[in-house]
Order: C-alpha cells, then structure tokens, then sequence
C-alpha cells in the first residue's frame, strides 16, 4: 500500500464530512546510509576519524523513542493502542479473540451519540457484512466494506488523517455476529498498515470489535439502525448473493 499521509488532499468518492486525508511523503521513507555518512569526526581530535556503525546510532529523539516504547513492552501493559502511545479510550469487554479489543453495544450508542466527542475526533463504523446485509439495516454513518480489496481501498489508499491530533482516530469494525468477518477484517487492516510504516508507526492505531455485531447491536438500539431492520446472511431470499460474495471473499 502506499504511504499517504500528513498533506491533505481530495476526499475519496465516499462523503467524509469531518475526515482529512493525507499524500504521499518521501519523508516517509528511511533514508539508506552512506558510506560518508558512517564516518563522524571525533569531537577535540581535528582530523581524525571514527567509524561508527550505521545501525547503532540513533538521532536523540528517536531514541528515546525507542527506549520508551521498550520500557512499555517490558511493563506488558495490554490496555496500549497499536503505536503504544497511549492506553485504550473506550471501555472493552472480553471477546472470542484474546488479540483483538471488542467493545459493547452499548459503547458503540454512547460513540454514536457524541459522549466521547471530547476525546474523539472522527469514529468510522466498517460493517463488513455483504451489501444485501448491508442493505436490509446497518448502524447509522456505518461504511460498507466486505472485502479486503474494499478495505485497503477505503482506509489505506488515502488513509484518514486526524485535523487535531490531540483527538482521536478510532475504527470499529462488525459483521452480523462479530465472530469471524469483523474480527477477521480487523487484523487484516492492522497487518497491512504495519507493513506500510516503521514500527511501531500506524495510521490507525486504535482498532475495536463490536461484540455480538450488527445483531446485538440491533436488538438494543434499533433506532441507531437504518433501515431500522435485520437481514441475516442466511436469509432465504438471498442464496445466489451469499454464494457469490462468499466466492469472492476466499
């Protein structure tokens, strides 16, 4: 994927009303050493030469950087999003997944309806359910993307930039029971952002999983819902839809 961040530029053809997105930076892109550059003269000692090996040395900030995040691998603290800078905003509850964070229904409602606001900057709810799923009832605001091809597409092409970076960038991924679609689409997401940075870099540090999915979370607040329904994946109606997008989603 494309490193595309920092600059803003034009939003995709999706409506992004309160998302920034970024360019492409060849900042982004680790500079190769030099044979000059493995040389540094010796403070005191005019003229004489020091080797020194490219990958010991560390510009000040990055490495303390690096010790810093050391120091928070070593305390195993799991409450720290993806780039380690911080500990979890939304309170979890415990999932199928021991890897994965899964929020409650509940929490979901209180994002929805701006309880975090001051914390929060932009929330995107991916439901990864297939579109005929989609299409009979779905959280409000949620983004269909159901393949992985959607989701590099939608979030890593030109990924969202947070405006105040004080604030928060969250994604909380569903599918009809959270047991297989969402969780799976969740780690695909944070494997290929890994591999677009030097760690622990990310574009999207703070991943969730709603619990239960889109089923729960209809049954308790169905007026977050719209069309204010449920459409399982086995619907009868709907065989020849399941057996396509389950082929292209192998």
């Amino acid at each position: 994927c494309r490193q595309l961040f920092r600059s803003p530029s034009v939003p995709g053809s999706v409506p992004r009303p309160v998302l920034k997105r970024g360019q492409p930076s060849d900042r982004d892109t680790p500079a190769r050493d030099t044979p000059a550059k493995r040389q540094r003269r010796v403070a005191g000692t005019p003229g004489q030469e020091a080797s020194v090996k490219p990958v010991a040395w560390l510009e000040p900030s990055k490495s303390a950087r690096l010790e810093e995040i050391e120091n928070l691998l070593a305390s195993d603290d799991q409450e720290l999003i993806g780039d380690f800078s911080k500990p979890h905003l939304l309170p979890t509850v415990e999932g199928k997944d021991p890897g994965l964070k899964y929020i409650s229904p509940g929490t979901l409602a209180a994002v929805l309806t701006g309880n975090f606001s001051s914390f929060i900057e932009s929330s995107v709810v991916v439901d990864c359910r297939y579109p005929y799923e989609y299409e009979g009832g779905h959280v409000k605001g949620a983004v269909n993307l159901p393949l992985q091809r959607d989701v590099e597409e939608f979030l890593l092409e030109q990924p969202i930039v947070p405006l105040d970076t004080s604030k928060r960038l969250i994604i909380i991924f569903h599918c009809e029971f959270s047991v297989e679609r969402g969780p799976k689409m969740c780690k695909f997401l944070r494997e290929r952002d890994r591999s677009c940075h030097e760690y622990p870099q990310l574009h999207y540090p703070e991943l969730y999983v709603l619990k239960g999915g889109y089923r729960e979370f209809f049954f308790q607040f169905p007026s977050h819902c719209e069309p204010r329904d449920y459409r399982p994946m086995e619907h009868a109606a709907f065989k020849e839809e399941l057996r396509k997008f389950r082929g292209q989603s192998r």
